[in-house]
């Protein structure tokens, strides 16, 4: 058997081991610090879904909640098949969830943006006197 196919001896395991050692030591440091971090997208969306199930469920059992049990039966059955809609595609597709979300935060930081670049000229020229008011409710604010 030449070197190069030889399998790393007992210390290449022992830091391997050490490192995830000391990454999971940083990571419990972390949760505890700042709690736990969100999971994924899709994640976040299940809780989000099991939220407004329970939420809504909840008003329907409530004192000012829908009478009748028809009504009732009838949310417990648009939300039963919405999560069955909704569970096989969270499954088959977690990674877009995450994609969506990293766009939605994209698209959100270019209008941030743009929005902060009128707002500035706005605060200069009402500094210097110019002010106009503002823009009207006819006024384009061009986003390139």
């Amino acid at each position: 058997m030449s070197e190069a196919t030889e399998r790393p001896g007992p210390d290449a395991d022992a830091w391997a081991d050490a490192c995830a050692e000391d990454l999971a030591a940083e990571k419990e440091r972390h949760r505890a610090r700042y709690g736990t971090p969100p999971g994924s997208a899709a994640e976040e969306l299940r809780k989000l879904f099991d939220a407004v199930t329970d939420k809504v469920s909840g008003l329907l059992d409530g004192p000012a909640g829908l009478s009748g049990l028809a009504a009732q039966g009838a949310v417990q059955q648009l939300i039963s098949q919405a999560k069955s809609a909704v569970e096989p595609v969270i499954e088959r597709n977690p990674e877009v969830f995450d994609h969506l979300a990293a766009a939605g935060s994209e698209l959100l930081a270019a209008y941030r943006s743009a929005v902060e670049g009128h707002e500035r000229r706005w605060t200069a020229d009402a500094e210097r006197g110019r002010d106009d008011g503002g823009p009207g409710p006819t006024e384009h604010i061009d986003l390139d």
